[in-house]
């Protein structure tokens, strides 16, 4: 099969992904972009170059990381089958009228996800696992010696948290009951709380001070936007940044993000990591790796979790109901289920260095034999 890959500058190793491809027997041609280009800006000329690479190469499909409706647009033209892997949830630009259109193979790694898409009658939208480059990450981390006690690799949505900035416009009944859906939605794991209970006046009141701005095509209700643009990345800010200052008061942290200004007693702030070379020697050397996943997924299970254990790291996550149809709890990874249970298996893995180092290696093996981007190449093209 021949396969236009339009690239753009990910968090994804695409890299991985063209190996895998021209591994499984299929021919690749890469052609560049810039999401902002397309989404913001003129979109007229990327639509001209691509089409005019498709009439060129003839492609059997057209893929890229992430879904993008003008790429919907181009290939309805041309009449050629788009697919793409979206490795974000929520991911916004799914919920466009585009979606629909039956050029369309759009994978999500979030299973329940699928499942409302399904459910609306939008049949495009498909479940398929994120995955690693398990042979590369193996030769990037062979021999490396511990250095890390736990270790937080990622960011605290705080440039997503526009929430507290304008909280001050709103009256004390509205802040009132959205501390209280805050309070309740972190002792809930695995289940989005704010979806359901954002509506009514309180709604009402969020949407004229949190203005949105009206895109041609966006299928987003007033009710989703607030959930998952507004509510959820402040929750998930708050909920990261009081889970690192346990574990800093307890155990000590280490912490690799772009948050540079986020600064704790028996916190190493190490700043950002490079995804590709840096990042899987943090996680290989590191006693515990955790993962807090983001506030409004459903039952996915972050591509962090893949590269943790591909790249042999122990994995402390909160629960995502997709870890059950992957993995087993307690033997290739640890959940845990409040502050309390994340504080007791924190110190509990620490003190039982064979029973981490055991944990570890089920997990780094069975994604190597079950969770490549080999095995997700068949799955997707296997239509």
């Amino acid at each position: 099969m021949k396969i236009l890959f339009l690239q753009w500058k990910c968090v994804v190793e695409q890299k991985d992904l063209e190996e895998a491809f021209v591994q499984e027997g299929h021919s690749l041609v890469s052609f560049w972009f810039s999401t902002n280009e397309i989404l913001y800006g003129n979109p007229s000329n990327f639509e001209k170059n691509v089409i005019k690479v498709i009439q060129k190469e003839d492609p059997d499909i057209v893929f890229s990381i992430n879904y993008y409706p003008p790429i919907t647009n181009i290939c309805s033209k041309v009449k050629v089958r788009y697919v793409s892997w979206v490795y974000d949830s929520p991911f916004d630009w799914m919920y466009f009228k585009e979606i629909m259109d039956p050029c369309n193979i759009v994978y999500t790694f979030d299973k329940e996800l699928a499942m409302e898409f399904h459910s609306s009658g939008i049949n495009t939208v498909r479940y398929l696992p994120m995955a690693v480059n398990a042979e590369r990450l193996d030769i990037l981390t062979e021999g490396l010696p511990m250095m890390y006690n736990v270790s937080f690799v990622g960011n605290f949505y705080k440039d997503a948290d526009f929430f507290s900035g304008k909280r001050s416009q709103l009256t004390d009944y509205t802040k009132g009951y959205l501390d209280a859906v805050k309070d309740s939605q972190l002792k809930i794991a695995g289940y989005d709380l704010v979806s359901e209970v954002i509506g009514g006046d309180v709604l009402d009141e969020l949407c004229k001070v949190y203005l949105r701005y009206p895109i041609p095509g966006d299928l987003r209700t007033d009710k989703y936007f607030m959930a998952m643009s507004v509510i959820n990345p402040w929750i998930t800010c708050v909920e990261r940044m009081g889970l690192l200052e346990v574990v800093a008061e307890n155990f000590g942290m280490d912490l690799f993000s772009k948050e540079r200004d986020f600064i704790l007693p028996n916190l190493n702030n190490h700043g950002p990591v490079n995804y590709c070379e840096e990042m899987p020697k943090v996680f290989r050397q590191s006693r515990i790796n955790l993962n807090i996943s983001r506030r409004g997924m459903r039952s996915a299970v972050p591509l962090r979790c893949f590269d943790v254990m591909g790249s042999g790291g122990f994995l402390l996550s909160n629960f995502q109901s997709g870890f059950l149809d992957m993995f087993v709890p307690d033997e290739d990874f640890v959940f845990y289920d409040s502050k309390e249970d994340f504080v007791q298996k924190i110190g509990y893995y620490l003190a039982h260095e064979d029973e981490r180092a055991a944990i570890a290696k089920n997990g780094h093996d069975k994604v190597a034999a079950k969770h490549t981007y080999r095995h997700r190449v068949r799955e997707m093209l296997d239509l």
